[in-house]
């Protein structure tokens, strides 16, 4: 690798903004916020949907479709040809 061309990367906390949990990765991205894990200051940016918050990964999401496009067509439209 070339020295000087590449961002720091290092310990960063990402907190979820619905449910306040948080996730202590690495990163290249910086912040001027910080938090106190375990007697450890690390920087921490908030976001807005993680997987401990997204309907998909809890189980709370909404199935629109419950039958199918083809389904729906001929009910609409019949049977056809």
């Amino acid at each position: 690798m070339k020295k000087g061309i590449h961002p720091a990367y290092g310990p960063m906390v990402f907190r979820d903004r619905s449910t306040s949990r948080l996730f202590l990765t690495r990163s290249t991205l910086s912040s001027d916020q910080t938090v106190e894990i375990e007697g450890r200051t690390y920087p921490v940016l908030d976001v807005d949907v993680t997987s401990d918050s997204h309907p998909f990964w809890t189980g709370k999401g909404k199935v629109l479709d419950t039958e199918g496009r083809v389904e729906a067509f001929r009910r609409r439209y019949g049977r056809g040809a």
